[in-house]
């Protein structure tokens, strides 16, 4: 059974997923479906276990490879269902690596989840059930977002916002190329892309510098 659960997760196993983790995702897609007959965490096109697992589990850890691990935080603004931030905090713990994965969500039924899960999987989170956008001078290592808001809010609320990060990481999606060069239009971006594993439209970027130009 435990060859069958590491098999379904064969895309990302070039980071070293272990046994252990892909039983965690495999209950944290238990938990999902559970919780999502009750209030809307994830899309209802997207509850089948394999959707899960590719469009969600497979999608989040993608990203590991851009994750600064030397830090003591690393931040998921719009946490929603908890992709990506849960799905670090399970590869976190494999790791023995002690940085907390800080959750930020305003809806609290969905903060009420993430807390339930990360107790359940014993995850290193704090979940914050806040507005971001009201919430100044904010410090941490890696910034995520996935599926909250487009690109030129997210760059507009981290320059506002926190007073120290080390990178921020975003899913662009279909029309993430056009995006990206209207964004650069506004923004000098130091930045790398990698394409998405689970979508031929998609991409991942990791910012490690911005400065908005003098318009």
């Amino acid at each position: 059974m435990d060859s069958i659960i590491s098999k379904n997760y064969s895309q990302i196993q070039k980071y070293d997923v272990s046994r252990e983790t892909c039983n965690d995702f495999e209950s944290l897609i238990a938990l999902i479906q559970e919780k999502n007959r009750e209030i809307n965490i994830i899309s209802k096109k997207t509850t089948e276990k394999e959707a899960i697992r590719q469009r969600h589990i497979i999608d989040s850890a993608q990203i590991i490879d851009f994750v600064d691990l030397n830090s003591n935080t690393t931040s998921d603004l719009g946490s929603g269902g908890g992709m990506p931030g849960l799905i670090i905090a399970i590869i976190m713990k494999k790791l023995k690596n002690s940085m907390k994965i800080k959750l930020y969500e305003k809806s609290y039924h969905k903060c009420v989840f993430l807390k339930d899960v990360s107790n359940k999987l014993n995850l290193n989170t704090e979940i914050i059930q806040e507005d971001i956008f009201k919430i100044k001078n904010i410090e941490t290592g890696t910034i995520m977002s996935r599926a909250f808001k487009p690109m030129p809010i997210i760059l507009d609320l981290v320059q506002k916002n926190f007073g120290k990060y080390k990178n921020i990481i975003l899913f662009m999606g279909k029309s993430g190329r056009k995006i990206l060069k209207d964004s650069l239009k506004i923004w000098n971006l130091d930045y790398e892309e990698k394409k998405s594993l689970t979508s031929k439209d998609s991409f991942l970027l990791n910012i490690k510098n911005m400065e908005k130009k003098i318009q």
